[in-house]
């Protein structure tokens, strides 16, 4: 994912129609260096570094900056409830006894960082129906689809039988006006993943964040290549805040190199795009190092590279196996940002916690480190059985499904 820092709130309900009117014209659909401007025109960098935006705050760019290098709180073999520099909350307001309804509204399971983590989500609730916490769990995916997602947390209020409410926004501002309306009928909520644009919930859990995570990627490019080298950016989707946050953090720290960004290009996770649009590129020049925002497709990329018959670039991808197998198999010089799949168990301890009236993080900062060539072996090794769209950091070894539920995933 990534993240254009003028898209208007308001249009964020647009954001996904943006993807399918897209062209297979690198000129046509990003930001190239000769300047033409096309779907992502409007996230071109300020020359100075960049001024606060709607998907820029350098306060907390460098916030999440700092937090990679502090020590969480909790236990290092439950990262999952780990927490950076939490604040707590009082819940006891919302003390339960007996097995609780919860309600999740999800986005999506639209790619395959997340059926991995509702995978994790679901066996993490089979252990707290089977300790009798949880009676039934009620879920509805939106597709992607903003008003469905709204219609769906309108459903669980109306209920009035739902103990929580997760959800994992769709977009950011769009779902405000959602989550707020779940938070006025005096439910707990829970946000994760994905923000909004308030902070009525209970509890919001996410891993560091976008900034890091863009941030990792694109310091591992200035280091790991020449000055004057050519960088080509691909993105997923505009109007969510982890993905702008992400290309936010990669243009603060490109424009403050000596690297030249030849374009950002929108993809929408397709991997037949991706590697059409990195063919196109190779057909006008050099490609030096490839940015993504989301690595799920950064396999299509590498291939498009062997197919031109190119160097290896400095590569930007993600923990999901595919790729890590790739850079393993290639011996290219590679970094696999993690946006902490294991998060998708933290809403889980959250809602039982909320029920037994303890109190919880009012933003639940998890814990986010990349893959990198000193712990590429290992990441490997510990997940050798799994399949190929698997997340290596997604933290379920311990669930009862393991592994199997994450093999079956369809």
């Amino acid at each position: 994912m990534r993240v254009p820092k003028t898209v208007l709130a308001g249009l964020a309900a647009a954001s996904l129609a943006l993807t399918g009117c897209s062209t297979d014209d690198p000129e046509a659909s990003g930001t190239s260096a000769e300047g033409d401007a096309g779907a992502s025109a409007a996230a071109t960098p300020a020359a100075e570094g960049q001024a606060d935006g709607e998907w820029f705050v350098r306060a907390d760019y460098e916030r999440q900056l700092a937090q990679r290098e502090m020590t969480p709180e909790g236990d290092d073999s439950k990262p999952w409830l780990q927490a950076i520099e939490p604040e707590d909350v009082d819940t006891t307001e919302y003390k339960r006894s007996g097995p609780q309804t919860l309600c999740f509204s999800n986005a999506s399971v639209s790619n395959p960082w997340r059926v991995t983590g509702w995978i994790t989500m679901q066996q993490q609730v089979e252990v707290y129906k089977q300790s009798g916490e949880i009676g039934e769990f009620r879920v509805s995916d939106a597709g992607d689809d903003d008003n469905k997602q709204i219609s769906d947390i309108q459903a669980f209020v109306d209920s009035g039988d739902c103990g929580a409410i997760i959800v994992s926004p769709s977009t950011t501002a769009t779902l405000t006006p959602a989550v707020e309306a779940a938070c006025a009928s005096g439910v707990p909520v829970i946000v994760f993943d994905r923000g909004v644009n308030t902070d009525c919930m209970t509890t919001f859990i996410h891993p560091i964040g976008g900034y890091a995570y863009g941030a990792d990627g694109a310091e591992f490019l200035v280091e790991n290549l020449e000055p004057g080298s050519k960088v080509l950016a691909l993105r997923i989707l505009p109007g969510v805040d982890v993905l702008e946050n992400r290309w936010a953090a990669a243009q603060e720290i490109f424009n403050n190199s000596d690297l030249e960004v030849l374009g950002d290009e929108f993809t929408g996770g397709d991997a037949a795009k991706i590697k059409d649009i990195v063919t196109q590129y190779l057909q006008r020049g050099d490609v030096d190092g490839i940015w993504m925002d989301a690595g799920d497709g950064a396999v299509a990329a590498v291939e498009a590279f062997e197919d031109a018959g190119k160097d290896y670039p400095v590569m930007v991808g993600e923990d999901e196996l595919s790729f890590l197998r790739k850079w393993k198999e290639t011996g290219m010089t590679a970094i696999g940002p993690a946006y902490s799949n294991f998060q998708w168990r933290t809403p889980i301890e959250a809602a039982v916690r909320i029920w037994k009236g303890e109190p919880v993080p009012k933003e639940w900062v998890l814990p986010q480190s990349p893959v990198t060539a000193e712990t590429l072996d290992s990441m490997l090794e510990a997940n050798k059985d799994m399949p190929s769209l698997h997340y290596a950091k997604f933290g379920g070894e311990d669930l009862p499904g393991y592994p199997q539920a994450w093999k079956d995933r369809s």
